[in-house]
């Protein structure tokens, strides 16, 4: 495989942060693409991420995560799910005022991560490799302001095992792709205690495919 051209990636990371219209750090450009390194460097051993072509990696995974940074609430999120970081180490390096947990019970993608947010400083970043109804039952009821996934489980599911972590006025947010009617119309059979806030388009830089944010609260 040939290298990867990095200054080509950078290229489409700079443009793709600026069409967001977000105000981020100055730094991000550096860090992310430093993140996508060690991520495509252990891809190699580790099967973390279908997608292995830096490029693709910058606008599918980088810019696909950093959109739902406006969304986030409260200053405590968690990730679940989280795999290789995703959206959760974007999200973290975008805003270090927030802390994070980044939940995934696989071990592989646990101990990437750890790797990740040591090399990248996220001091404020902790790692956690359980499973989401065990760790919810231990350690996160009601403990966070935000909790997040990316492509995790359906609606109901979601709901049903990470529903617990979310405070009182907290949110869910969940990334999907197509909007999700046949998933959102299963939650009227099911008693969450949940309801649908919005469902948000997200307009990823660089992606004509749809990206979709439902976004929920406390009944």
């Amino acid at each position: 495989m040939a290298e990867p051209d990095w200054s080509r990636c950078r290229a489409i990371l700079d443009d793709g942060m600026r069409a967001t219209g977000l105000t981020l750090p100055d730094t991000l450009g550096d860090s992310l693409i430093q993140y996508l390194q060690e991520l495509l460097q252990w891809n190699k051993a580790y099967n973390l991420t279908a997608i292995r072509e830096p490029q693709e990696m910058v606008t599918k995974h980088l810019l696909d995560s950093l959109v739902v940074l406006p969304h986030l609430h409260g200053s405590s999120v968690i990730d679940v799910g989280s795999g290789a970081g995703l959206p959760g180490v974007v999200l973290a390096l975008a805003d270090r005022t927030k802390s994070f947990v980044l939940l995934d019970s696989n071990g592989k993608k646990a101990a990437f991560m750890r790797h990740a947010v040591r090399t990248l400083g996220l001091k404020q970043v902790e790692v956690v490799h359980a499973r989401v109804e065990d760790y919810a039952t231990t350690m996160g009821r009601g403990r966070f302001d935000s909790v997040v996934s990316r492509a995790f489980t359906s609606l109901a599911e979601m709901l049903e095992l990470a529903g617990p972590l979310c405070a009182l006025h907290g949110k869910v947010l969940a990334m999907k792709g197509l909007f999700p009617q046949d998933e959102l119309e299963d939650l009227r059979h099911v008693a969450s205690g949940f309801e649908v806030e919005a469902v948000l388009p997200l307009h990823v830089p660089g992606l004509a495919a749809e990206r979709h944010l439902v976004l929920f609260s406390r009944a």
